[in-house]
């Protein structure tokens, strides 16, 4: 479960996310999308915590972020929209790297570092090293790195970017695996259909601000647009409003 209550990121005078209150439930999967430049990411990090708030709290399954920070993300699978790799290492090596830091190796690493390279098709190169790797093996490596030690919150920023048709298709497959089996699901994405094929709920933020939430019917009458698809809805619920520049700090 993520619990976000009240959460504020201020850089000096700019507010990249305001006061943000939002639960996710244990095996939900949850969708939050929003105009670049909305604070997405910003909310990804914070709820990984790669970056702390200026104000207000995360607990991550029960767990409080601030004051246990190393056991909270021990609960987390962190997967980022622009990950960085040993490329020196083989994947196995990585794999193996990756659970250290989440003290898995003592816990049965071999047979879940095979189990996570055969499910995202890398067992044939597990020897190799990363710098042989295509963009889309780079990424189901970070996918299978996330997953390594069976966290039961998985943090997702752009889940889809590099991957193929196939690949697509499995990890959607997965993610609805994983949440049937109690796993909870936060997923920042551009990618609408993706959104409105796989998220329980989802979350549209604005200028920082999460403006709405809900089931994609929930958010076709927060929107007027009964029957319209996620991209209509998105952008009825965001028109009219001013963008972020490029520039903001923010990020996405």
């Amino acid at each position: 479960m993520i619990e976000l209550s009240e959460i504020t990121k201020k850089y000096i005078s700019f507010v990249a996310v305001d006061n943000l209150t939002l639960t996710v439930n244990r095996g939900e999967i949850f969708g939050f999308i929003g105009p670049n430049g909305a604070g997405k990411t910003t909310t990804i990090k914070i709820i990984s915590g790669i970056m702390q708030p200026t104000s207000g709290s995360i607990r991550i399954n029960g767990i409080d972020v601030r004051q246990n920070p190393v056991e909270a993300k021990r609960n987390i699978g962190f997967i980022p929209d622009r990950p960085y790799l040993y490329e020196k290492l083989t994947g196995m090596e990585f794999l193996g790297f990756t659970a250290d830091m989440y003290g898995v190796n003592g816990n049965g690493f071999r047979e879940k570092a095979v189990r996570e390279l055969k499910r995202f098709s890398l067992f044939d190169w597990a020897d190799e090293l990363i710098e042989s790797y295509s963009h889309g093996m780079r990424q189901r490596l970070i996918f299978a790195s996330a997953l390594v030690h069976d966290p039961k919150v998985i943090v997702v920023d752009e889940p889809m970017v590099g991957l193929d048709p196939a690949a697509i298709i499995m990890v959607k497959d997965l993610f609805q695996q994983l949440a049937s089996r109690g796993a909870t699901i936060f997923m920042s994405t551009h990618t609408l259909k993706v959104a409105e094929d796989v998220c329980d709920r989802i979350g549209v933020i604005h200028r920082g601000r999460l403006i709405a939430t809900g089931t994609t019917e929930d958010l076709q009458r927060e929107a007027g647009v009964s029957d319209a698809d996620l991209e209509k809805v998105f952008l009825n619920l965001t028109s009219g409003q001013q963008m972020r520049l490029p520039s903001d700090p923010a990020g996405g």
